[in-house]
């Protein structure tokens, strides 16, 4: 792999203090290759500033040549292809012998963006190949944005047959759309079909190369490709250290494909998707892929975020090294091999939300010779234990040979939370039991075992029990916090169907730790998990618990609804209209993180007053479902029937009117059925009881 395989796009302000600021943190990140972006407007401006400055300190600029759209659309007449050729005879002119490559087009399959059609982009491209070629100049592009492969055959073809292609052919590939670059994309064919056509970045990379190759095109750049911070806040709330997750998975993937000659990584300085914050901008949704000339704001007020960290340390680290082929590669679990002069270097990472045991990947005595780096850079504590969806770096000298399990998987059924953490993951395996517990290091983590064990809680204390009908539950003190209780849930009893059905499933005690750190990572308020131990040998139905952090002191939504259905008008200083104005949104934005809960009774949803504003958590998560995309209606109107259940009809009508308006739709008379139905059906049980 060439050391300069990672660049990236740059822009500046009016100031010219920002010049100075983007030198040194592309000193810092150790990238010499980047991409400015030059329009009509550029010359004696702030962009042709930092283009002279970047020259002048030596940089190798891919020079990306972007014309306006409004000149793009006009590209069919005379008067719009001589401003283009003027523009770009003395762009050139004034820059052939400071820089090597041009590139030539933006976009240009996304015509809203661009302004192109086929017929005046195949004009422009031949203009600025004509002016290229007079100069000596390599020339790049067309710069197609997204895996559009049909698009980009149909074009190469046509600049083949006019003896005009490319000396490097550029695409942006996002796969923003698959949501993680590792898995499978389902836009490509569909959700179904997608482990069939296995279409992931890796396979889209690669397809790319081949098409260029099929026209003697060896040379494959990507021209911008980011993760935008909004995109990412649809699904997990801690957008920016996603967003360094995702670069240094995207990175690290691309360099394995082995199809990518570089890869400039969208723009270091943007309020929306940049490397550093530009919280000053007065223009968070400019579409930069297409045009990224302009920061805003003092330099003074830039924040450099997660993912600056994270590319300086895949600079760091990988850029320059041969690539050993991957370890593991299976969707939910990578682990790639590079081995530079210095030092041998695995990337492991999982998909999101679930964690691997280290030591069912690696032998112990290989585990404790790695140095252990975060992705971004820093050097952990202690070894860290499991491998989750934050990659970390394993190193060793360069002569080091590994053995590597190949069928290591994540821990099955098992999800993990990196959201609020209150310490790291030591998963439990002493041949009896096993499980997980979160702790502040491994010392932390034995003494918690010693105290928590089941082997040490297996009695249920009268005294502290809150309930026993289907599970035990009750609270222990925190062993190392006075002020902490902890609550331990046990199933202890279970119908004769369920005890046919517990076999084929993982334990409860996991199931609840599960449905908790889901709820977490997704912005949902949970009690935070602290252990799950179950039998090793799957036996014991009802030997499994769960611990979590106890919540003293707080309401439920049904001691509101309960109180609402006898007739108050107002319950703990507030009107039934007050508390819907505020609980809905909280529904509301469950269901959009894609959780079903299966059990949303108003029981199960904890409310915390600060002097007004109320928080909603949830517990009993054992059952909950998630998925990628926002919950489906039915599954919905199910959780919805049950949190209503405790509520007189006419307030029911309002929370639901409040609920389906928010969502944009009107509660009809079809979603009122299931409301009575489920009525019917517990009346009933009420009965038989």
């Amino acid at each position: 792999m060439a050391q300069d395989f990672a660049g990236i796009c740059v822009a500046t302000s009016r100031n010219p203090e920002c010049d100075q600021y983007i030198l040194e943190h592309l000193n810092r990140l150790g990238i010499r290759h980047v991409r400015v972006d030059y329009g009509y407007d550029s010359a004696d401006s702030h962009v042709s500033r930092l283009l002279n400055t970047l020259l002048d300190e030596s940089f190798q600029v891919l020079l990306h040549l972007v014309q306006p759209e409004e000149s793009a659309r006009r590209m069919n007449t005379f008067e719009a292809q001589q401003e283009w050729r003027d523009w770009i005879s003395l762009t050139l002119d004034t820059y052939q012998d400071r820089i090597a490559t041009i590139e030539v087009g933006s976009t240009i399959n996304r015509a809203r963006w661009a302004g192109y059609t086929l017929e005046t982009f195949s004009k422009a491209w031949e203009i600025a190949y004509e002016e290229a070629r007079k100069r000596e100049l390599v020339i790049a592009g067309p710069n197609v944005t997204d895996y559009e492969p049909l698009y980009t055959v149909g074009m190469l073809y046509l600049l083949d047959k006019q003896n005009r292609l490319p000396d490097v052919y550029t695409n942006n590939l996002f796969v923003e759309r698959a949501i993680q670059p590792e898995i499978y994309d389902s836009s490509v064919s569909s959700r179904a079909l997608a482990p069939l056509t296995r279409y992931n970045l890796v396979k889209k990379a690669r397809q790319l190369q081949r098409i260029a190759a099929r026209h003697g095109i060896h040379r494959v750049w990507n021209g911008y490709v980011t993760w935008t911070l909004r995109r990412i806040g649809r699904r997990v709330p801690n957008v920016e250290a996603k967003q360094a997750d995702y670069l240094t998975r995207y990175m690290v993937l691309l360099a394995a494909s082995g199809a990518m000659e570089r890869v400039y990584w969208g723009p270091l300085i943007s309020i929306r998707e940049g490397l550093i914050d530009d919280p000053l901008s007065p223009r968070p949704n400019e579409e930069l892929v297409t045009c990224y000339t302009t920061v805003y704001g003092p330099s003074t007020q830039y924040r450099e975020r997660p993912a600056f960290q994270a590319l300086g340390q895949f600079i760091r680290s990988i850029p320059g090294s041969q690539y050993l082929g991957p370890q593991v590669s299976r969707g939910c679990l990578e682990a790639h091999a590079f081995r530079s002069p210095e030092q041998l270097i695995h990337v492991v990472w999982t998909a999101n939300a679930t964690v691997v045991d280290l030591r069912s990947l690696y032998q112990q005595k290989d585990l404790d010779e790695a140095q252990s780096y975060t992705l971004e850079g820093e050097p952990f504590g202690e070894r860290p234990e499991v491998a989750t969806e934050s990659p970390i770096y394993l190193c060793w000298p360069a002569e080091k040979q590994l053995k590597v399990n190949a069928d290591a998987a994540p821990i099955k059924g098992l999800s993990i939370n990196l959201v609020d953490m209150r310490g790291q993951y030591y998963p439990v395996r002493d041949g009896n039991w096993e499980g997980m517990i979160v702790a502040r290091s491994r010392a932390h983590a034995d003494a918690l075992l010693a105290t928590l064990h089941p082997d040490c809680i297996d009695a249920i204390p009268q005294e502290k029990l809150l309930r026993k009908s289907r599970n035990a539950i009750w609270t222990i003190q925190d062993p190392f916090d006075s002020s902490r209780l902890l609550v331990v849930k046990q199933p202890v009893n279970l119908r004769p169907h369920k005890k046919i059905i517990e076999r084929f499933r993982v334990s409860k005690a996991k199931r609840s730790w599960s449905g908790a750190c889901e709820l977490l990572r997704r912005g949902i308020q949970s009690p935070l998990p602290v252990a799950y131990f179950e039998r090793a040998n799957g036996t014991g139905l009802t030997e499994n618990w769960y611990l979590c952090e106890f919540h003293s002191g707080q309401l439920s939504v049904r001691s509101f609804f309960t109180a609402y259905a006898a007739g108050h008008t107002e319950f703990e200083g507030f009107t039934l209209a007050d508390f819907l104005a505020q609980l809905v949104p909280f529904i509301v934005y469950m269901h959009g993180r894609g959780v079903y809960f299966r059990d949303l009774s108003s029981g199960n949803v904890l409310v915390q007053n600060d002097e007004g504003a109320l928080s909603f958590s949830l517990i009993d998560t054992a059952r909950a479902r998630f998925t990628i995309l926002p919950t489906s209606m039915p599954k919905r109107i199910s959780d919805l029937k049950r949190i209503c259940h405790k509520l007189h009809w006419e307030g029911r009508l309002v929370l639901l009117n409040m609920y389906f308006e928010t969502i944009g739709r009107t509660f009809t008379l079809p979603y009122r059925v299931p409301f009575h139905l489920y009525d019917l059906k517990a009346a009933t049980k009420r009965l038989l009881r």
